[in-house]
């Protein structure tokens, strides 16, 4: 087992900042209230971690299609295809109001883990893949849970 390089770590981290600051905008009112007052309306509640979200499934439809760029043949064609799962799932499913959009932001992470374990077991992601993916998949789904209810 391949341990996580220190900058994939810390910037997945750092990349969580959003969903986690909308998941406390959505807790705790005075963050809500402050964010609103000094940020805006679009960086506090459900605003920032719904357009974060879907600006995030769009990105790693491109993390899939760079792994997609390892393989050869039917493989790279059904890699490429896949890879584009991420962002039109983002584009035709975020929307309708935002619990909908959170639920199916959620739905679209968790198949997001899927597709990331599909390239993983075919050798086109790093060996450490999995482990970053599925610790920021779980605080990315913990964030956006406040927002569904």
């Amino acid at each position: 087992m391949t341990a996580i390089p220190r900058a994939a770590l810390v910037l997945g981290l750092a990349g969580l900042i959003p969903f986690l600051w909308g998941a406390l905008t959505v807790l705790i009112p005075g963050f809500g209230q402050w964010g609103l007052m000094n940020l805006g309306g679009r960086f506090v509640g459900p605003y920032i971690g719904l357009q974060y979200g879907t600006i995030i499934l769009a990105f790693m439809s491109g993390v899939l299609w760079g792994f997609a760029t390892k393989a050869a043949g039917r493989m790279a064609t059904a890699s490429y295809i896949l890879s584009v799962i991420p962002a039109l799932w983002a584009f035709f499913m975020v929307g309708g109001g935002p619990t909908t959009a959170a639920v199916n932001l959620i739905a679209g992470f968790l198949a997001l883990l899927l597709l990331d374990w599909h390239f993983w077991r075919l050798g086109l992601a790093p060996q450490w893949w999995m482990h970053l993916r599925g610790l920021l998949t779980a605080i990315v789904i913990l964030s956006l849970i406040p927002m569904v209810f």
